[in-house]
């Protein structure tokens, strides 16, 4: 496994930077010109206060595109992958709340949320858990970016001493 690591490393963390930096710039691009929409996202989850949680909504959509931007163009990788990480254990947290007490929405991950119909239960928590499983799938890309910043079309460059053969 080491050697396919270092073999492909350059590559792989090309792809996670890539994935993570593109989900998370689409996400809160698709946010960030409906910012009342994105607030009243957050506040269905009934976690924080109502007025804490439309601040929360209005900055999160900047937030996600200014660490998938980060991502995207390879600069400080370590710290956006971490804040990535962070955002995607606490958007975990978020689902496992809801749907542990009952609560049906939409996540508005991508735009939209808020209360969902009663009688879609099911789909509701089938969705609850590939977005649980979506975010876990990207918080593992950012633990990777955490020890392997340093891959192809990257501005930030290690500082390590490069092998020439």
């Amino acid at each position: 496994m080491r050697k396919l690591n270092a073999k492909y490393q350059k590559l792989i963390t090309l792809i996670a930077r890539l994935t993570v930096g593109g989900v998370l710039l689409v996400a809160g691009a698709l946010k960030a010109f409906v910012p009342a929409e994105a607030a009243s996202a957050v506040a269905a989850y009934k976690i924080l206060p109502v007025k804490i949680a439309h601040i929360f909504g209005y900055g999160l959509p900047w937030l996600e595109i200014a660490i998938g931007l980060l991502l995207i163009a390879g600069l400080s990788i370590r710290l956006a992958g971490v804040v990535a990480g962070t955002v995607m254990v606490l958007f975990i947290g978020a689902i496992i709340s809801v749907w542990a007490r009952g609560i049906l929405i939409d996540c508005g991950c991508f735009g939209g949320g808020g209360a969902i119909d009663p009688s879609k239960a099911a789909q509701v928590h089938r969705t609850y858990a590939l977005e649980i499983a979506r975010d876990a799938g990207l918080a593992l890309l950012t633990l990777y970016l955490y020890f392997f910043p340093y891959g192809f079309l990257s501005f930030e460059k290690s500082a390590e001493p490069t092998k020439e053969n």
